[in-house]
């Protein structure tokens, strides 16, 4: 079920902007029980939204170790979005207009610091597991951070605990192909589609591989001089997107994203920094993810005091945590 959530007053950023207000879209699956020890928080990645059982299907079902019967599961829209929480494409109340390319910069604490006024509202004062793929992951490991009172356990899948090199470098192309559409920068909700579009195409080469891509988009014939399957798929990928996201929105999620390292305002490195993470944790990296290799899932691992780190043979690259959800369930229900 779908819910909002209004937050009247000035909101804070790391940047030291402030948002006039913040509203969050949210939704609800199942009931809190009467201890209220049963909630499942879900944090999404780059371009999901709040309903997690429309675009992670697999994973919370009957008879999967999350689902409606026995756990009351919450998924907020981030801020910074188009789906429905503050974002680029909201009104500001102080123009009267919306913020387009105004929005100010956020950061993965950011969207944290509104999940725990969510949280709040909501009288939430323990979450049995908190869970997040990707960019979501990143929101995660923030969260369990900033209140290790409130996290008792934590599902992390294909994310890492800093932006690498590679994936600021990823971003930058992105918006460097957004930023060459003439009409980014306009105050329109459609501004810099056929950028957007461009930043699809280069994201969709991190999510598969080498050999996926192979498998599924070679084409037949030997005489084709144009019209390839490959070429026909990523247009198509770009199209989908434009259709339901923004331009605005992925340029500043994307510098959000660039933005995460657990380190900072906590510790002098990764390593310490993640020795600070109390609550047990259950980590699955994905074996061909060329966007958050395992490598970086091996590293966390090796430094996170209570950590069950499993990786699954998949050849679906980096979409593998959100395809493989019978293995993920497994290895969920032999932890959980």
């Amino acid at each position: 079920m779908e819910h909002h959530f209004h937050y009247p007053h000035s909101f804070s950023l790391e940047s030291g902007q402030t948002l006039p207000e913040l509203r969050i879209t949210y939704h609800t699956y199942g009931k809190l029980n009467a201890a209220k020890d049963n909630i499942v928080w879900i944090c999404h990645a780059l371009t999901a939204n709040a309903d997690v059982m429309d675009w992670w299907k697999g994973l919370i079902h009957e008879g999967a170790p999350v689902n409606e019967q026995k756990h009351f599961i919450i998924c907020a829209n981030i801020p910074g979005s188009c789906y429905g929480s503050t974002g680029p494409l909201s009104v500001n109340p102080e123009t009267g207009k919306p913020y387009y390319a105004s929005f100010p910069d956020i950061t993965i604490k950011d969207m944290v610091n509104a999940h725990m006024l969510l949280k709040a509202h909501l009288g939430i004062e323990r979450i049995c597991l908190l869970i997040g793929g990707s960019m979501g992951g990143y929101q995660a490991m923030e969260w369990a951070l900033m209140e290790p009172e409130t996290i008792e356990r934590l599902f992390l899948l294909a994310t890492s605990a800093a932006e690498s090199a590679w994936g600021i470098s990823i971003h930058t192309a992105q918006r460097l192909a957004i930023e060459a559409d003439g009409s980014f920068g306009e105050d329109d909700d459609n501004a810099g589609a056929k950028g957007l579009k461009a930043a699809r195409a280069v994201g969709m080469l991190t999510y598969r591989n080498h050999l996926l891509m192979n498998r599924q988009q070679t084409d037949n014939d030997i005489e084709k001089l144009d019209n390839y399957k490959a070429s026909a798929y990523i247009s198509y990928q770009g199209d989908k997107l434009v259709n339901r996201f923004n331009a605005y929105s992925y340029w500043k999620l994307t510098k959000a994203m660039d933005s995460h390292n657990i380190a900072r305002g906590r510790s002098t490195n990764l390593e310490l920094a993640l020795k600070q993470i109390t609550q047990p944790v259950l980590l699955i990296g994905i074996s061909s993810d060329i966007l958050c290799p395992v490598a970086e899932q091996e590293y966390m691992a090796l430094h996170i005091p209570d950590c069950r780190y499993e990786a699954i043979d998949s050849e679906y690259g980096h979409d593998g945590f959100l395809i493989e959800t019978a293995a993920i369930n497994g290895i969920l229900g032999d932890w959980f």
